[in-house]
C-alpha cells in the first residue's frame, strides 16, 4: 500500500508538468487548430534559460521560473510572427511540416551552441527538505514543483474566464471572422495564445530541470510527444481536459516504471491511451463534432 501510495504521489509531480506542457498544445489547437511541434523544444530552451539564470547570475529558483517564462514568451511570439502568421491560411500539412521545421531547427540550433552533452541542473536553488507520512516520502523540490504547476493551471483558468484577452481568445476560438468583424484584434489574441502556451512551456523546463537534476538539447522531443498524446487524450482544444490528460499520463507513466514493464514504459502508456480513445476517440471531456470537408 506504500509503494502504491508513493507512486502515486510521484505521477502527480510528474503529471503536473506533462499538465504544462500539454495546455500549450491545446491552447493552441483551440484558437487556430495548429498542432505546434515546436512546443517540446520551447520547453527545453526554457530549461536551458532557467539554468542560465542560476549558473550565471545566481538567480533564485522563482527568479530563474520568471525569467524562463517571460523569455519563452518572447520567443513563442516570435516563432508565431515569423513562421506560422504567414501560413495561417495555408494548407493544414504545410503549417503542419513547417511546425516540425522549427523544432528541428530549435533542436539543431541549442546542440550547435551547448553540444549534446547534458548538463546537471543545481538542485541547491531550494532548501533541501524531507517528509514522511504513512510511509510516503515528499520532498521541498517536489512541494514545490506541484504548488508551483497548481498555482500556474489555476493562474491560467482565471486568465482565460476572467480577462478581456481571455474573452477575446475564446471568441476566436469559436469563430475568428465574426470575432474579427467585433472588433477583436486576431492577430493580437493569436500571438498571445502563443505567448501563454510558451510561457507555460517554460515553466515546465525548469521544473522538470529540477525534478531530474538533468538537461540536454534533446530532452523537449519526447515530452513534446507525451504532452500532445496528453492534450488529445484530455480532449484536445479544451483547456481542463489538457490538465486531465497530463496527470493521467504521469500517473499511467510512474506506476509502469514500478513494474517489471519498466524498459517498455513508454509502449505501455500509449498502448493504453491508444485503447482508451479507440472507445472515446473525442477524448474523456471532448465531444464529437461534425467537420465540414
Amino acid at each position: 500500500m506504500e509503494m502504491f501510495l508513493q507512486q502515486v504521489l510521484n505521477g502527480l509531480f510528474l503529471g503536473s508538468i506533462y499538465a504544462l506542457l500539454a495546455l500549450g498544445y491545446t491552447m493552441v489547437y483551440g484558437i487556430i487548430k495548429l498542432i505546434n511541434f515546436a512546443h517540446g523544444e520551447v520547453y527545453m530552451i526554457g530549461a536551458f534559460f532557467g539554468l542560465y539564470l542560476i549558473e550565471e547570475w545566481q538567480a533564485n529558483f522563482f527568479i530563474a521560473l520568471i525569467g524562463a517564462m517571460i523569455f519563452c514568451a518572447l520567443l513563442g511570439m516570435l516563432i508565431e510572427f515569423l513562421a506560422y502568421r504567414p501560413l495561417r491560411h495555408s494548407p493544414r500539412i504545410t503549417v503542419l511540416i513547417t511546425a516540425i521545421g522549427i523544432s528541428y531547427l530549435l533542436q539543431n540550433v541549442m546542440i550547435y551552441f551547448f553540444t549534446s552533452a547534458t548538463r546537471p541542473f543545481p538542485q541547491e536553488v531550494l532548501p533541501k527538505k524531507e517528509w514522511a507520512f504513512a510511509g510516503v516520502q515528499l520532498t521541498s523540490i517536489q512541494l514545490t514543483i506541484l504548488l508551483t504547476a497548481i498555482f500556474l493551471m489555476i493562474a491560467l483558468q482565471v486568465i482565460v474566464k476572467y480577462t478581456k484577452m481571455g474573452r477575446a481568445m475564446r471568441a476566436v476560438s469559436v469563430d475568428e471572422k465574426a470575432a474579427q468583424l467585433m472588433g477583436i484584434n486576431v492577430n493580437r489574441t493569436i500571438s498571445f495564445t502563443f505567448a501563454l502556451g510558451s510561457a507555460l512551456a517554460g515553466a515546465a523546463g525548469v521544473l522538470i530541470g529540477l525534478y531530474y537534476n538533468s538537461v540536454d538539447p534533446m530532452m523537449g522531443a519526447m515530452p513534446g510527444i507525451k504532452a500532445f498524446v496528453a492534450a488529445v487524450f484530455g480532449g484536445i482544444g479544451i483547456i481542463p481536459g489538457a490538465a486531465l490528460g497530463g496527470v493521467t499520463i504521469g500517473l499511467l507513466e510512474t506506476g509502469v516504471v514500478a513494474t517489471s514493464l519498466s524498459p517498455f514504459k513508454d509502449a505501455v502508456v500509449y498502448l493504453i491511451l491508444i485503447v482508451i480513445l479507440l472507445v472515446k476517440p473525442a477524448g474523456l471531456l471532448g465531444k464529437n463534432r461534425k467537420e465540414k470537408v
